[in-house]
């Protein structure tokens, strides 16, 4: 059984072109799937861990979507 979120659930947003990225921490399983498929977006060792401006908007949209738990996310800008 999961416990529900207390308030607002985390979100960190950041520029990908026309899109934003948005990850939600609470969510995110590490899959490495990101990393794996855009690893100059996606770095978890650099802060700000992703940097949407290093690849075309189509490819981070493409790596986005292979999330498995939902934790990225894109929206327009």
């Amino acid at each position: 059984m999961t416990t529900p979120l207390e308030g607002p659930e985390e979100l960190h947003e950041y520029p990908a072109g026309p899109l934003t990225v948005q990850w939600r921490p609470a969510r995110c399983q590490h899959s490495g799937r990101c990393v794996r498929a855009l690893p100059l977006v996606f770095d978890p060792r650099r802060r700000p861990w992703i940097d949407g401006a290093a690849a075309d908007p189509d490819s981070v949209a493409l790596a986005v979507s292979r999330c498995p738990s939902g934790a990225l996310q894109l929206a327009p800008r």
